[in-house]
């Protein structure tokens, strides 16, 4: 079986979506998890939370790495990672060093040239500094998937993509090669509701996920599964259509797709049923 090495930087602890994207890594077994990078806020705590996800699927050996707090100019930010309170009394650290995530993937990826698939599905902080600091970088990937934007629904921003906008900019403006962009209108899709999520989030590192959870659905009965379906589409691109042109971003994070040569790609219809076959199939 061929496996893909990966990378991963990800805001989990905000939104619930990001640690049931992780689990599914955990549990694919074509993936080959070279590290987690944390972005913004309380990336200590997003940190913690990932390596508790990682324990619950027996995980011991994946690097986390911390990463950048605050926009890089202007934006909202993200400060606070509510989802922490539900698992601040399992095992876990909040020792690790700052600011260590930009070295952490350059050098990763400088030692497997021509290989390694970069999945983003936080704000594009630490991966604007990556390529600001080493504009080759791009071309040393295998491909880029990221989740974040609104591409076929106009007026609506993403939020993933203006908590730090010159940061999603900057990425978008980068030289690159392939570069899947999973929007918020494409993701929407993929809906659980809360029972269904109790009767199938069993089983480690699910189960650990799904208490993590308890937080999110006080203030909603559903969970959508934007994360995950681009964790997914990196083994499984047929679920989705795409359109193929150039992302321009504006300064308050906004996105649109110039359809006609360029290196992106835009998720356009998704198959949403065989995205959970296939979900719960590698995650059972």
């Amino acid at each position: 079986m061929d496996t893909i090495p990966l990378l991963l930087d990800t805001d989990a602890g905000s939104d619930i979506d990001d640690a049931v994207a992780l689990a599914y890594l955990l549990r694919q077994p074509r993936c080959e998890l070279l590290g987690i990078t944390t972005v913004t806020g309380e990336v200590e705590k997003r940190a913690a939370i990932c390596e508790i996800v990682c324990r619950a699927a027996g995980r011991d050996d994946v690097p986390i790495h911390l990463g950048r707090r605050d926009p890089l100019l202007d934006g909202p930010g993200q400060p606070r990672v509510p989802h922490y309170e539900s698992v601040r009394e399992l095992s876990h650290r909040l020792d690790r060093s700052e600011n260590a995530a930009v070295g952490f993937l350059r050098d990763q990826i400088h030692a497997r040239p021509g290989e390694i698939t970069l999945l983003t599905i936080g704000p594009y902080s630490n991966v604007a500094l990556l390529f600001a600091l080493d504009p080759e970088l791009p071309s040393l990937l295998k491909g880029i998937v990221s989740m974040g934007g609104v591409f076929f629904d106009d007026g609506r921003r993403e939020w993933n993509a203006l908590v730090d906008p010159i940061a999603t900019q900057m990425v978008y403006r980068a030289s690159r090669k392939d570069h899947l962009t999973v929007g918020l209108d494409a993701t929407e899709t993929c809906r659980l509701a809360q029972k269904e999520v109790e009767g199938r989030f069993v089983g480690e590192p699910l189960a650990t996920v799904h208490r993590m959870a308890a937080r999110w659905f006080e203030g909603t009965d559903r969970i959508t599964f934007h994360d995950p379906l681009a964790a997914a589409l990196i083994f499984e691109p047929d679920l989705v259509s795409t359109e193929k042109g150039r992302i321009e971003v504006d300064g308050e994070g906004r996105t649109v797709l110039r359809e006609g040569e360029g290196p992106d790609r835009v998720a356009r219809t998704v198959d949403s049923d065989g995205f959970f076959e296939h979900f719960f199939r590698v995650c059972a």
